[in-house]
């Protein structure tokens, strides 16, 4: 099976991961998409997550379902900080049957080349790179094992849901419902 692995903080995840997530699965020949939960991005303040185990929970609360869709903790067993080449070589070994594909968005192309062992990636695996507002990409210049896809911006991030919610803000229409209630539970037993 093509699997497509997005790798990220989800904190929280939000309808822009869910919507891009199901337009690859419906649009871009995925049989399965799996959101790898990441304990620790080496790119980010880890001050900045909400906690692990929340963040995973709230991941499988947003793909039940949806039969294309699988919540994935193998950061989880990984050494920490984690890096992606070793993300997708744990899940080469686990499931050889598969074709991994790399899912990331143009504005952390832009970075790749800060990647650890960022070469193999584009040796050893395929990447999706999907679009996002303000960075542009020359589809002429890419890679051959690297594909941009065609799917609309969705311009929501986690960090104007935690800001919005912090401010007690409802922005219920921009989470699926079950992370809004999970969310809205977690926050008021704080």
């Amino acid at each position: 099976m093509d699997i497509g692995i997005f790798s990220g903080s989800f904190n929280p995840i939000h309808i822009g991961h869910l919507a891009l997530a199901n337009y690859l699965c419906e649009y871009e020949g995925l049989d399965e998409l799996w959101f790898v939960v990441s304990p620790h991005n080496p790119l980010k303040q880890e001050s900045e997550l909400m906690d692990d185990a929340l963040r995973l929970r709230l991941v499988h609360l947003a793909v039940e379902g949806y039969p294309k869709f699988r919540a994935c903790d193998v950061e989880f067993r990984l050494p920490r900080p984690s890096y992606t080449i070793h993300t997708l070589e744990k899940l080469k070994q686990e499931y050889p049957q598969h074709t991994f594909h790399l899912i990331i968005g143009s504005d952390n192309w832009t970075l790749f080349t800060r990647w650890y062992e960022w070469q193999r990636i584009l040796d050893e695996f395929h990447l999706l790179l999907y679009p996002r507002p303000g960075y542009p990409v020359d589809e002429a210049g890419l890679p051959d094992s690297v594909r941009l896809v065609s799917s609309p911006l969705f311009e929501v991030s986690s960090t104007f849901i935690r800001r919005a919610l912090a401010e007690g803000h409802d922005v219920r229409y921009f989470l699926h419902p079950r992370v809004y209630d999970e969310l809205r539970t977690s926050m008021s037993n704080l």
